[in-house]
């Protein structure tokens, strides 16, 4: 059907891939690019249908600008860093090519999760004619088309939104992260904000705790309210929300470590002096760390994401949760990757699927919840996130 190019060959850019390859009838060409081609063409000796591999520089774009002219992709995947989705933007708007990613743009100085440097190019794909479909991830994405999908079946309004990511999985590591750890650990120590009656408040980084027992005997766990950046797309397209909060899972192990780390400076994302060189203390950090991209054989256990919701239906409160439990051994002998980069890798390539067939195609840039669910969650079901709700779940939260 379509022929498109995806950038980034890390844990996540090995699972789009995989599931991309799995499709033939939709995706019949595939292009993976990398800085570093090596990477691109391990993933490619994985899969049992051949595939173009390339080299690129994301933070370039006439290099990006370069690629594409040359494959001429209907549909960019973009699973590289968070900090290159501009110059990725840029490029695809140069070449005339539509636009997907997984996570907001963030700036490479500042720990800043925002959606507006995204949203100002609304006019420029409008005008070209293309779109732009932003956090087609799972968190972002998932749980912003389980919000729209309870939001269309089981409520009138939502006025409170939950979204809760445990991670059940243990790698064995005394400190390691299960996706990018740059990206990983500045995300974590950054500001929580949550938003209440209009507006964001404020708060330390995981300053609130409390416990959580997920459904089908994955267990209960400590979850800690931070922010992630679907709470500023969905407040804003769900205006009925009053309040919304995140939550996350946290080991004892992990968050010993980090503090440690963050009170001897090597989270640090400024650039200092070493030795005659300028070096930034985090990316130092990620490469005395576990690549994410290996866990996969050594994590056992079940992820469990979902989103509670409470409102009103047909003038009565009412609760709902929906819910997807994946096991990450399942995932590597599937793909050979942890259940993290999978339950984000599975959902890029639906939000893709979506554009490649019609489903959702639109000019312009827009977060994944203002597109229709329904088709999404079918095809969750179909391509191994399979989901839940339990209507009125008794779940006491903060």
């Amino acid at each position: 059907m379509a022929k498109v190019v995806i950038i980034g060959a890390g844990g996540v850019g090995g699972v789009v891939t995989h599931k991309c390859a799995q499709l033939i009838d939709v995706f019949d060409e595939i292009v993976l690019a990398s800085r570093n081609e090596d990477k691109c063409k391990k993933i490619a000796m994985q899969l049992n249908r051949n595939i173009e591999t390339a080299q690129v520089d994301a933070d370039n774009v006439p290099e990006l600008v370069e690629l594409f002219n040359k494959h001429k992709p209907e549909l960019v995947i973009n699973v590289a860093l968070p900090y290159q989705d501009l110059t990725i933007m840029d490029a695809c708007l140069e070449a005339g090519v539509n636009y997907l990613d997984t996570a907001n743009y963030e700036p490479l100085d500042t720990a800043k999760f925002e959606y507006k440097w995204q949203w100002a190019y609304q006019e420029k794909f409008k005008k070209a004619g293309l779109m732009a479909l932003l956090g087609s991830g799972f968190d972002p994405g998932a749980t912003n088309v389980f919000t729209a999908y309870l939001n269309k079946h089981y409520f009138d309004e939502i006025h409170y939104l939950d979204i809760i990511d445990v991670n059940g999985g243990d790698h064995g590591y005394p400190f390691a992260t299960n996706f990018n750890p740059e990206i990983n650990i500045r995300e974590v120590t950054a500001e929580c904000r949550h938003w209440e009656d209009g507006r964001f408040i404020e708060s330390p980084a995981m300053s609130l705790k409390q416990e959580f027992t997920c459904p089908e005997d994955v267990g209960s766990f400590n979850i800690y309210r931070m922010y992630h950046e679907e709470l500023e797309s969905l407040t804003k397209h769900l205006p009925s929300i009053k309040k919304a909060q995140f939550w996350m899972s946290f080991g004892d192990s992990y968050l010993k470590h980090l503090e440690v780390l963050g009170n001897v400076g090597m989270t640090g994302i400024e650039a200092i002096e070493f030795q005659g060189q300028k070096i930034v203390p985090i990316q130092f950090l990620k490469e005395l760390l576990p690549d994410p991209s290996t866990l996969g054989p050594r994590t056992v256990g079940k992820t469990c994401i979902g989103v509670h919701a409470r409102g009103i239906k047909d003038g009565k409160e009412k609760t709902a949760y929906l819910y997807n439990i994946c096991d990450h051994q399942d995932c590597y002998k599937e793909v050979q990757s942890q259940a993290i980069s999978y339950t984000t890798g599975v959902p890029a390539m639906i939000g893709a699927k979506m554009m490649l067939e019609g489903k959702w195609k639109e000019a312009g840039v827009f977060n994944i919840e203002q597109m229709d669910p329904d088709p999404f969650m079918h095809d969750m079901n179909l391509y191994g996130l399979s989901w839940k709700v339990i209507e009125d779940p008794g779940f006491d939260l903060i």
